[in-house]
């Protein structure tokens, strides 16, 4: 990094402002040799800004099992701030990620939001103000790329497409991740799955070359499902002739899995940690996956400020 610096230095005037600890919104803190990024004054301005620092904390973003419908309801009369808002929350997933699903149901109705919409954006307003501090943290552990993903099968109420997330891991560190509706209508809970896994392979690929392009080679990546089927499909070339319709899916998944680049095991679902990303969840089952991405308070330091005891003064030599 020295020398990268020095090289930059004879080409570009530029300035080496040391550790990054405040960059577009997020906010790092070192702990020894742990990293922790926030985005504890952003989300504070905008709960000071919506007048919301004064709500009720809440222990979830979106009440168990509930799911949206463009239907729902009387029209909200101020589409512009509903959508602002919204804008704004999809910034915070950058470090939350806890947030991905509740925010991903509520942007899909910033056409035309109703009063229930809103009412589900005030519901994450509230956990945000009890997690306005909460963010990733970061440490340097063995360099192992491992993935989890799920689909919940026809889960949106409006057009039965499948709502699908993964989560993306390189060593204890979540470095990707997704909340998001499936572009066609699944015939099955395995073509779901199967489909889901497809993407989270082609993630993980890019990744792979990400490092490669880092110097960081690493060892063959894991795929963690619990749909048995999904397993069966990616490792028997069996089970084709009843999937003609995965066709290509299917080939791009076996092609990894027999030249060894990819491997995909079955994960118990109560393991799954992909849940949060498609469904809402109870109070403890939601605490726990949480704590597993990990989405927590920054760690406690007892290093206090630096503080001088008289004002640094420049004085002329001559």
């Amino acid at each position: 990094m020295a020398h990268l610096i020095t090289k930059l230095h004879t080409l570009f005037s530029m300035k080496d402002l040391g550790p990054l600890h405040y960059f577009l919104g997020v906010e790092v803190k070192y702990i020894g040799n742990c990293m922790h990024l926030s985005q504890f004054k952003y989300a504070l301005d905008l709960l000071t800004h919506i007048k919301f620092t004064e709500a009720k904390l809440i222990s979830t973003p979106v009440s168990c099992g509930q799911k949206l419908s463009a239907y729902d309801g009387e029209a909200y009369e101020n589409p512009a701030h509903y959508s602002s808002v919204v804008r704004a929350l999809q910034y915070i997933t950058i470090t939350q990620p806890d947030l991905s699903y509740s925010v991903n149901q509520v942007c899909q109705f910033m056409h035309a939001p109703k009063l229930s919409h809103w009412k589900a954006v005030k519901r994450i307003l509230r956990y945000l103000k009890a997690t306005h501090n909460h963010g990733l943290l970061y440490k340097p552990r063995n360099a192992r790329l491992f993935a989890f993903f799920y689909a919940d099968y026809a889960g949106n109420p409006d057009t039965r497409h499948s709502t699908c997330g993964y989560c993306i891991y390189l060593g204890p560190n979540l470095v990707s991740w997704s909340s998001k509706k499936q572009k066609t209508v699944s015939r099955s809970s395995a073509e779901a799955e199967y489909r889901q896994l497809s993407y989270t392979a082609a993630e993980l690929s890019w990744l792979q070359s990400l490092f490669k392009d880092l110097h960081l080679h690493l060892c063959q990546p894991t795929i963690w499902c619990d749909n048995v089927s999904s397993i069966a499909l990616a490792s028997n070339p069996v089970f084709h002739s009843r999937a003609k319709h995965l066709e290509v899916d299917y080939h791009y998944i076996r092609e990894n899995v027999v030249s060894a680049e990819l491997l995909v095991n079955y994960i118990c679902s109560q393991d799954q940690l992909t849940d949060l990303f498609t469904k809402g969840l109870s109070s403890s089952r939601f605490k726990l996956l949480v704590s597993k991405l990990p989405v927590v308070p920054p760690p406690i330091s007892f290093r206090g400020p630096v503080r001088r005891s008289q004002p640094l003064v420049v004085t002329n030599s001559s």
